[in-house]
């Protein structure tokens, strides 16, 4: 996966620590517009983005299919649903200002 499709970062493009920790404020973005119709390359993207907040302990994913049709958050969705990808992760939320957006959280002890 290339650094265009993934921003690790608070908002645009700055890391944050607000003290709670070294990994506290980090949040991952995948933005998927650019590989949107290539199904393989989305589900490396997705399960990097998924490794690497493992690694870095991070809080919270954020994943960016846009808009559209919808279906490429249903591919997200699913993808999210696998039994392996499922237990790494506490819950998914749908953004409900932003139809073109999922959150994906962690919770570490």
């Amino acid at each position: 996966m290339s650094q265009a499709h993934r921003v690790t970062s608070v908002r645009a493009g700055q890391t944050d620590d607000l003290g709670a920790g070294e990994n506290a404020a980090v949040k991952l973005t995948l933005d998927l517009h650019d590989i949107h119709n290539k199904g393989p390359e989305i589900d490396r993207a997705l399960r990097a983005i998924i490794d690497e907040a493992v690694a870095k302990k991070a809080p919270l994913v954020e994943i960016i299919p846009g808009k559209g049709s919808g279906a490429l958050k249903k591919h997200v969705l699913r993808f999210l649903q696998q039994k392996e990808i499922k237990a790494l992760y506490h819950r998914v939320e749908k953004d409900s200002d932003n139809f073109g957006r999922v959150f994906v959280h962690f919770r570490w002890k």
